[in-house]
Parts: C-alpha cells; sequence; structure tokens
C-alpha cells in the first residue's frame, strides 16, 4: 500500500464521522479492521476505499442494527442477501414504532381520564365442554402463543365439521400476573361429545367488556377488580377473559374482551 493512500485514523474519523474511540472498538470486535497498523508504534491505518464500508456501518447502527447483523450485511454475498437482513430489521423497527404510537396514545387517554366509566354484571358461566390447549407462558410470549393456539384450535374445528357453542375464551391463573408466568389454558365450545373435548368448569364471575386497543386491557381489568373488592366479593380463582368477533370471526385479534373476575358464590 503507498503512503499516499494511507489514512492515518484521525483523518478516517473525519471523514466517516466515526470516533476514534469507535473505530478502535469496532476494531476489537471484528467489524472494521484496520488496512494496516504499525509494528512499531501500533498506529492504525485505514484506505479510502474502507470509507464507504465505515459509512455503511455508522448508518445501520444509527438504525440500532446489532453487530451480529451489521456482519451479515457486510459479509453478505449479494445485495438479495445483504438487503433481507436490513429489511427484516426495518420491519422489527417498524413493529416497535407501532407500540410505541399505541403506548403514547394510551398514555394519553389515561392522563386524559374522564372516560366512560365500565359497567360490571355478576354472572353464573356454565360449564362448558370445548376443545382445550395449555401450555406455560411468560408474558412477553403469552401474544404471539395466543394467536398460533386459537389459530390451531379453529383448525381443529373446522377438521371435525362441528360448530362452536360460544366464545373463545382463556384462563389466566394469578401467577401469570404475580411471576409473570403460569399455565394458561385456551378453549372453544363445542357440543358434548366432541372428539377431543374436555369440561371446563364454570363458576360465578364478575365482567365487564373492553371494546378498545389491546394496551388499554389493562384498564379494564383495573376497573373490574376495583368493583368485586369494594363489593368484598373476591374469590381466589383464574382471571378469565372470552372474545366476542366483531365481524370476521377468522381475523382473531377483532374482537371485544369479556373480562371475568372470580368471584364468592352466592
Amino acid at each position: 500500500m503507498g503512503m499516499s493512500t494511507r489514512l492515518s485514523i484521525g483523518d478516517f474519523s473525519r471523514m466517516t464521522f466515526l470516533s476514534v474511540k469507535t473505530l478502535r472498538h469496532y476494531h476489537e470486535v471484528g467489524l472494521l479492521a484496520p488496512a494496516e497498523i504499525d509494528a512499531h508504534s501500533g498506529y492504525r491505518y485505514y484506505t479510502p476505499g474502507q470509507v464507504g464500508s465505515a459509512q455503511l456501518i455508522r448508518r445501520l447502527r444509527d438504525l440500532d442494527l446489532p453487530l451480529p447483523q451489521v456482519r451479515e450485511v457486510l459479509a453478505a454475498p449479494s445485495a438479495t442477501e445483504r438487503d433481507a437482513v436490513i429489511a427484516e430489521h426495518l420491519d422489527r423497527m417498524t413493529r416497535q414504532l407501532e407500540q410505541t404510537q399505541a403506548t403514547v396514545e394510551s398514555l394519553r387517554r389515561l392522563l386524559v381520564g374522564g372516560g366512560s366509566s365500565l359497567e360490571v354484571t355478576v354472572i353464573d358461566e356454565p360449564s362448558v365442554f370445548a376443545l382445550v390447549a395449555r401450555a406455560v407462558v411468560g408474558g412477553d410470549e403469552a401474544p404471539a402463543w395466543w394467536v398460533q393456539t386459537f389459530t390451531d384450535l379453529h383448525s381443529r374445528l373446522r377438521s371435525l365439521g362441528v360448530s362452536r357453542t360460544g366464545p373463545d375464551g382463556t384462563l389466566f391463573p394469578t401467577e401469570f400476573f404475580t411471576e409473570g408466568a403460569a399455565e394458561l389454558t385456551c378453549y372453544l365450545p363445542v357440543p358434548e361429545g366432541t372428539p377431543g373435548s374436555e369440561l371446563v368448569d364454570g363458576e360465578r364471575l364478575a365482567t365487564t367488556v373492553h371494546d378498545g386497543p389491546f394496551v388499554d386491557l389493562d384498564t379494564a381489568y383495573g376497573a373490574l377488580g376495583t368493583a368485586v373488592v369494594e363489593r368484598a366479593i373476591a374469590s381466589d380463582g383464574p382471571v378469565r377473559e372470552r372474545y366476542l368477533p366483531r365481524g370476521d370471526e377468522a381475523d382473531l385479534l377483532d374482537h371485544r374482551t369479556v373480562v371475568c373476575w372470580p368471584v364468592d358464590p352466592v
């Protein structure tokens, strides 16, 4: 390499907007190695041909692309594979942004307050025969598990050629909230005698209907729990959710949620 094409780390830093500390870190983690290291002084030198890679790395890191994925982009054998890694990350960022926006809107509603109060009704939920699926699930993985589980239960229902006899439901033990994970039970009511069905016990429940974004579901829990405690009728047992489809029953997420809190029997 000729001396005229050798760039000091300071010049390279000015050309790439990457600090000397960052360039040294990228060297240490094997992301961007200097073209030459002086054996006596230890000085790092770069070439003009590395400027483009350094600028690409900076942009990818500005997008919070993790270092392993940055390496994938730099090592990709084709533009198609490189773009696929970037596109996957951008999709993930878009989902995170949507979640953030939903949380911000929910926070505004919470701060404004004064919304319509939820009606609480006490009912005797009957026992039902149902197709059932259970698994120990943590809070973070619960939404994805819930969608996949009901997708599978609805597929089983279609294959059996029977009609459900009530809305889908899920049982959430107290440990799911207090410990962050527990065995959840999803069930789909079906006629008695349906192959593979089992009995899901009924109980006396205080209920309210949440008709809004999922991010606001905790407000329904809070209102219902408050009403139950104030009436001194709370009972042990899992909280139950039932899902009332708004339109196309195939769209699992388009529903109103009936939140059901166990209460003492009469």
